[in-house]
């Protein structure tokens, strides 16, 4: 699999430390980052506002999303709505947020990310079927054309039910972090796939300059 794996009891804790880290090191004035969504991230982001709230200017911070439901932001199942309650609006401020609407189509949010240049640091999930941000086993946005940033995707099993926008593992691969949270007894089988070169688990796809999985014990096993 690609990547650094690091097995920690407090996923949040660390996930917070991590973006602290590129946020003070990054390489230009302002700092991209991208959120994911799920009951990881949501304790991710509570985390990061609280610990990061003195240590993060968020006039600095651009956010992105790297997947989205199409639902509407108000809708319980969003991560627009999700990213604002656990993150933006407890730190009350950011340079921009650029949320993903599904009614705009794919190509405006790739017009968004390719004007954006290098993300500086990706946040991405992994779901027990394999799938990472909504790119699900057997979905066409695997095999999207390289020049494709983002795409509308489907889980074709239909366990997801909602349609997608989402990243692709182009998209994803433009970050010079990205930052893999697991957490829990559930995502073991699907981590320990990923770990053995799984070809149909679209989570061991992941490219980027820098890769680092933060896994608690119950998802390592």
């Amino acid at each position: 699999m690609n990547g650094e794996i690091i097995t920690v009891d407090d996923v949040p804790g660390e996930f917070s430390e991590r973006v602290v880290e590129a946020f003070l090191n990054r390489p230009g004035d302002g700092f991209s980052l991208v959120l994911s969504g799920g009951g990881t991230a949501r304790r991710c982001y509570e985390r990061l506002a609280d610990d990061g709230a003195d240590q993060i200017d968020w006039w600095q911070v651009d956010v992105f999303w790297g997947d989205e439901r199409c639902v509407p932001p108000g809708d319980p199942d969003s991560n627009e709505r999700l990213g604002r309650e656990a993150l933006l609006e407890r730190v009350g401020a950011a340079n921009a947020v650029y949320p993903m609407r599904c009614d705009d189509g794919p190509d405006a949010y790739q017009q968004r990310v390719a004007q954006a240049g290098r993300l500086d640091l990706v946040h991405l999930g992994l779901g027990p079927d394999g799938h990472t941000a909504s790119l699900f086993p057997g979905s066409t946005g695997l095999d999207a054309d390289p020049g494709r940033l983002v795409v509308l995707n489907e889980d074709p099993t239909g366990r997801n039910v909602h349609k997608r926008m989402t990243l692709t593992f182009s998209g994803i691969a433009r970050a010079r972090l990205v930052v893999v949270t697991v957490e829990g007894e559930e995502k073991r089988e699907a981590f320990a796939a990923v770990r053995r070169g799984d070809p149909d688990l679209p989570a061991g796809r992941i490219k980027a300059d820098h890769l680092v999985w933060l896994v608690d014990p119950a998802a390592m096993g």
